[in-house]
Parts: structure tokens; C-alpha cells; sequence
């Protein structure tokens, strides 16, 4: 008996324990109801996204304390999001089952919670009344939405001093602040009076710069990268350049640049530099692949830091048209070796050493090229090359042996003005070469010019729609076409020219003695591509576009240059990285076409 009793008690918890957890597990809320005076649809969407209660939600969360918490948060969050939009005379009401939020201790949080109801009244927008911000620099334009007159939204009361404050911080006032507020909103009127003094502080100079969390690289080495003008006048904006040059050499995780509380007499300001080191090694892999032009892979390592000052070791090599029914596999392997803040700190110092095997259809190369460049950020979207290279090419053709050796001096300049590198919705990109080279032997002397240029612009929603536009070009001026490297002419198809066309399926027919006809590059080329990018959801969108391209010995424009298009459909998936990217085109126009071509990639076209 006494064992059938303790039975029955143990079973008596166990049914209580589970029905306690049944309870505490049971679903706390059936309807969040949102209901804002008017039915305004853009206020009623911003309370909507303001609402923690609304996030909650959508999460699935059922803790009646978390929606409790949340319901009290919310008349402040809501609040704030309504003075954005420049409503100042809101009421919120928020019920938890017919119970003001604000009433209800959190101590006294109900064991359920089956209805939360949020009314909101906005009341009129507000305007401007008086709107200044002063003193201010000379030249100093503040925000064309802060003016009488104007939508009183408080973000353009914050966007007005935050200019005013950088302008005199960029002419030398470091320490500058807002020394008075007055923000008066006359509700009768439905205007908002905001008068904001600043205080410029005194003006002041550079100090020293101090490092803080290095590991692995040297300060000194630190400071010069950092290039911090110490004793020049403070600029907002010459701190953010030494913020950058720190970031650009990809050892730190993180920089924070931190301007002392105290001023060093009579007016320095010193700053410190708070730095996190990444791990020295990195390696990186890609592929890409093609119906025609087969698989293309390609690799790299990297180490970030290898003596201490930032210099950048890095061995990448490829292996392309693996599996190409048109030419045999190329491939290749390159050495450089790269010194940040060599000559001033924008400026980047570096050796090259690259080796490459061409094996085309009509033709197979082996090049070697050994050089020293430099590359100097005049911004950050604008950036200029220079370099000099020695360059030897042993190869063969139909037509016999080919031996190319020459010095050259190769020019270039960028400037990307794209939002985002990646996949770009607006801006454009440039990018333009010029490289006087010197012959020897069989090798003729001249010039190889190149450029390259994309523009992109969104139609309505920003991001939704996308045209995409690019246009390639260059010319080969001094050797005649037997006389220039053959990894220097220009070919056109495939995906990185005309999509739809064989790879390098477009050149010059030509002959060597008695030999036969074979097909190398051309000296001018001129290659268009036109996109319209739209998205379907916000990971996949879908492409299409078309290419043209045109080869000639002359000119490009002349009768003699032949030409050749292709078109097509492309899919897109956005991993966060980058779109991967699925093309299938066909030729439109031209005699190089062999059906339908397919591209795989990581990242747009172009």
C-alpha cells in the first residue's frame, strides 16, 4: 500500500508539471491591433517598423513579460519615429488587454496576454518657424530640408548640426559643440521654432600620435602609414584619411582613432590610435565556368604583415579553359610584394614577378615579366599607377617560332564612384591605361592604350530596377602586328567581352612566310554591353542584356574591322558577398557563333 501511495503522489507532480509547462508554453498573444488616426498609409507603415511589439511578433515570441516590456518601450519608440516625420503633437495609446501599458508595473506582468492595441494619433505635420544654426564657418551650406518653411522632421534639426559642428572641426576646431539648444513647438500653429548656438572652441593643432593594441606590426611603421600631419592645423577631414590609410592595408580588424579630452598647451590636440590585428595569413579561391570556355579557377595567399611595416606577400595563380573545346589550359602564377607608405603615405611600393602559359587556338606563349610599380590614393575613389616592366615571350604559331622581349612603362588611373563594388545600383567606374614600351630584337616599340568604362543608374525604386551600360576600348600605335607581344592584341568573345560568342573567337587572319592562315589578336578594339537589372525578391533578380564587340588592324570605325554580337537572359542570387551569377546567351549577328553559351560566376558582369 505504502509504495502504491507514493505512486500515486509521484504521478499527482508529474501531471501538475506538465500542466504547468502546457500553460507557461500556451501561446500569450492572439492580435496585435495598429491603428493610426487618418489611416495615414506612410505613418501607419512607420509605426509599423517602429513597434516592438510588431517585431515581437513576427518572431514568434509568446513571453507575456518580453511583450510587456515591449508595449512600455514602444510609446517611446514610436514617438521618436513620429518627430522624425516632424509630428509633434502625438498621443499614443497602447491597451494589453483593455489595460494601459504604462499602468501596469512590470511586477504585475498577467500571466497571458491575448490582446495588445496600439491607437495613435499623429496630429498635424509641422514646419519650420525659425531655422539656424549659428555661428557658422564662412561657406558653410547647411541642409536644403532645414528651412522655414519646410517639414519640421527632428533628423533635420540633427543633420544641421552635425554639418555645422564638422565644418569648424575641418577649419581647425576640434573641441566644437552645441552651447545652446532652443526648440520651441507652437502646437496651435503647427510650427516648430528650432535655434541651435554653437560653440567653436578654441582652434587647434595636430599633436602626436599615440598607438595602442599592436602586436606583430611596428609603431613606428604605424605612424608613418597613419601619416598624421602633427603641429598642422585639426581637420575632421584629415583624420578620416588617417582612419583610412590605417584600414586600407587590411592588417587591422578595427581603428579608432580617439582626440585627447585635454588640451596640450598652448593648442595641440593629441590623438591615439586604438588598433586590432587581423590574423597575418589569408587565402582566397574562385571559379568560374563557361559551356565553351570551360572552368576557370583561380587562388591566392596572402599574408598581411610579413617583416613588421605592413608589407603584403601575395602568391595567386589560375588555371583557365580547363575543359575548353577551343584551346588547350592556360595558367599562371605571380608573385608581388607590396610596402605601404613608400614616399608619402598614400603611396604604395611593390615588386611583381609573374608567370604565364598561353595555350590558344592558333598559337601557345610562355611569358615572363619581373617589374617595380607603384600605385598612390589621391581619394578614396580616385587612384593613379605607375610602374616599369621587363617583359620576355617565347612562343610558337603556324607560322613558326616567336621570340617578344621589351621595356615598358605602364600608366594607369581609376575612378570608382560605384555605391557598391560588387553590384552596383548607381555611380560609374573608370579605368584608363597607357603603356609606352620599348622593343628589342623582333620586337617593335609603341604604345598600348586601354579603357574601360561602366555607368549604372536605377529607374524608381532605388536598387529595383538597374540599367547597366559598359564600354570598352584599345589601340595599339608604333609595331606593326607581327612586331607586338601577342599576349598585347586584342581579341573579343566570351564573358568577360561579348557573351553569346566563343571565347577569343574574334581576331585577325594572317600569315607568316609561307605558312597558313592562323588567327592572333588585333591592334584596335571596341567592345559595348547594355543590361537591365531588375529584382525579383530581395536575393534574386533576374537580367537581360546584350554585347557587341568589333576587331580591326586599322581602325575600328573602318570597313575593314570585323564585328560580332550576342544576347541573352541571366539570373541572379544574392549570397551577401556578391550575386552568383547564371548568363545564357546566344549570338545575335557575326560568323564566330556556336550556339548557346553559358556563363557561372560570383559577382555582376560588370
Amino acid at each position: 500500500m505504502l509504495d502504491s501511495r507514493r505512486t500515486l503522489r509521484l504521478c499527482g507532480a508529474v501531471v501538475a508539471v506538465l500542466l504547468g509547462l502546457a500553460a507557461t508554453s500556451a501561446p500569450a498573444l492572439d492580435r496585435v491591433d495598429i491603428v493610426v488616426a487618418d489611416g495615414v498609409e506612410d505613418l501607419t507603415e512607420i509605426v509599423e517598423n517602429a513597434s516592438l511589439v510588431r517585431s515581437l511578433q513576427a518572431q514568434g515570441q509568446t513571453n507575456p513579460q518580453d511583450f510587456l516590456a515591449a508595449a512600455r518601450a514602444d510609446y517611446g519608440r514610436i514617438l521618436a519615429a513620429l518627430y522624425a516625420q516632424g509630428h509633434y503633437s502625438v498621443d499614443i495609446r497602447i491597451l494589453v488587454d483593455g489595460r494601459e501599458a504604462a499602468s501596469i508595473a512590470p511586477l504585475e506582468t498577467p500571466a497571458t496576454i491575448r490582446t495588445i492595441s496600439i491607437s495613435v494619433d499623429p496630429g498635424p505635420p509641422f514646419r519650420f518657424g525659425t531655422a539656424q544654426v549659428v555661428p557658422l564657418p564662412p561657406e558653410t551650406s547647411l541642409p536644403s530640408a532645414f528651412r522655414t518653411g519646410k517639414p519640421a522632421g527632428s533628423g533635420a534639426v540633427t543633420d544641421a548640426v552635425a554639418v555645422s559642428i564638422r565644418a569648424w572641426r575641418d577649419v581647425g576646431h576640434a573641441k566644437a559643440a552645441v552651447g545652446r539648444e532652443d526648440v520651441i513647438a507652437d502646437h496651435a500653429r503647427a510650427v516648430l521654432d528650432a535655434s541651435v548656438g554653437i560653440d567653436p572652441g578654441p582652434r587647434l593643432r595636430f599633436g602626436p600620435l599615440t598607438v595602442t593594441g599592436e602586436q606583430r606590426m611596428r609603431e613606428q611603421r604605424i605612424r608613418k602609414i597613419a601619416g598624421l600631419p602633427v603641429g598642422e592645423t585639426f581637420s575632421e577631414a584629415e583624420l578620416r584619411r588617417v582612419e583610412t590609410r590605417l584600414r586600407r592595408t587590411g592588417i587591422f580588424s578595427s581603428v579608432t582613432l580617439v582626440e585627447d579630452e585635454a588640451i596640450t598647451a598652448p593648442d595641440l590636440l593629441g590623438i591615439t590610435a586604438e588598433v586590432a590585428e587581423q590574423k597575418p595569413r589569408r587565402y582566397s579561391l574562385g571559379a568560374e565556368i563557361a559551356s565553351l570556355d570551360g572552368l576557370s579557377l583561380t587562388g591566392s595567399w596572402l599574408h598581411r604583415n610579413l617583416l613588421g611595416g605592413g608589407e603584403r606577400l601575395e602568391v595567386a595563380g589560375s588555371i583557365t579553359n580547363i575543359g575548353s573545346g577551343e584551346s588547350g589550359v592556360d595558367y599562371s602564377l605571380g608573385v608581388t610584394l607590396d610596402r605601404p607608405a613608400t614616399l608619402t603615405p598614400d603611396t604604395t611600393a611593390g615588386l611583381v614577378l609573374r608567370y604565364e602559359h598561353l595555350d590558344e587556338i592558333d598559337y601557345s606563349a610562355d611569358t615572363v615579366e619581373f617589374g617595380v610599380a607603384f600605385s598612390h590614393v589621391f581619394s578614396d575613389s580616385l587612384t593613379a599607377r605607375a610602374g616599369l616592366t621587363y617583359s620576355y615571350q617565347n612562343g610558337s604559331d603556324p607560322g613558326g617560332d616567336f621570340r617578344f622581349r621589351n621595356l615598358s612603362l605602364p600608366l594607369g588611373l581609376t575612378w570608382d564612384k560605384r555605391d557598391i563594388a560588387t553590384n552596383p545600383t548607381r555611380g560609374f567606374y573608370l579605368d584608363a591605361t597607357l603603356k609606352p614600351f620599348l622593343g628589342f630584337g623582333t620586337t617593335g616599340s609603341g604604345v598600348r592604350a586601354t579603357v574601360d568604362g561602366r555607368a549604372y543608374r536605377s529607374l524608381g525604386v532605388p536598387g529595383r530596377f538597374v540599367v547597366a551600360a559598359r564600354l570598352q576600348g584599345g589601340a595599339i600605335y608604333g609595331p606593326t602586328l607581327l612586331e607586338t607581344p601577342r599576349d598585347e592584341l586584342f581579341f573579343s568573345g566570351g564573358g568577360g567581352t561579348v557573351r553569346g560568342q566563343p571565347y577569343r573567337s574574334l581576331g585577325i587572319p594572317v600569315t607568316r612566310g609561307f605558312g597558313p592562315e592562323f588567327m592572333i589578336g588585333g591592334q584596335f578594339f571596341l567592345a559595348g554591353s547594355l543590361e537591365l537589372r531588375a529584382k525579383v525578391t530581395d536575393r534574386i533578380g533576374i537580367v537581360g542584356f546584350v554585347d557587341a564587340g568589333s576587331i580591326g588592324l586599322d581602325g575600328v570605325l573602318d570597313g575593314a574591322a570585323d564585328s560580332h554580337a550576342g544576347a541573352g537572359l541571366g539570373l541572379r542570387y544574392d549570397t551577401g558577398i556578391g550575386p552568383l551569377r547564371l548568363d545564357i546567351a546566344a549570338p545575335i549577328s557575326g560568323t564566330t557563333g556556336d550556339g548557346v553559351q553559358i556563363y557561372i560566376g560570383l559577382g555582376q558582369a560588370f
